[in-house]
């Protein structure tokens, strides 16, 4: 993939998903919830919109760093 140069850093999917791994790592257990995250990152990050979460965990699911089961999110590390 490669990026433009006039793309704000803030709005790439490698950026949301460091911070949602970032989240996730501290989150108790193993199992987690999309809007958990999302409201927890969207303090932090105001301009975060949920396609761009979105596409951020399926770029983690493709890369084997999270799985879904049912209604929750699991982290696979």
């Amino acid at each position: 993939m490669i990026l433009g140069k006039d793309t704000n850093p803030r709005k790439q999917i490698y950026y949301i998903s460091a911070l949602v791994l970032n989240e996730i790592k501290d989150v108790k257990g193993r199992e987690f919830d999309f809007f958990d995250i999302f409201n927890s990152l969207k303090q932090k990050e105001s301009d975060l919109t949920v396609k761009l979460y979105s596409l951020s965990l399926d770029w983690l699911y493709l890369l084997g760093s999270i799985k879904k089961d049912k209604n929750r999110l699991i982290k696979c590390f």
